[in-house]
């Protein structure tokens, strides 16, 4: 069973489109340094609905199992992305499930 690890991330409205490029780059960096990651997409908001609620951008990571996804929580590579990504946020809204 796989886990898909989703985000949507608001951005503080001073953060330049190449800082958030940066913390997008930095964030799929991690794949090939810890374990059981996969892969991950991401992108700009980008619907005429309008149910965003503010959020500018989401990501989707995989993990191959639930485990690896509980081993890269704490992993030291995220708290360094985290260290880079999160100091740019607004808000952060971040939903698991298994597939």
């Amino acid at each position: 069973m796989m886990t898909r690890h989703f985000g949507m991330f608001k951005f503080k409205e001073t953060v330049s489109s190449e800082e958030i490029e940066f913390c997008f780059v930095t964030m799929k960096a991690m794949i090939g340094k810890i374990p059981g990651l996969l892969g991950m997409e991401y992108g700009a908001y980008d619907s005429g609905e309008g149910l965003n609620d503010g959020f500018t951008h989401g990501f989707i990571m995989t993990f191959d199992s639930p485990e690896s996804r509980d081993a890269y929580l704490p992993h030291p590579v995220h708290e360094e992305v985290k260290n880079v990504v999160v100091p740019n946020l607004e808000r952060v809204v971040v939903f698991d499930f298994n597939v």
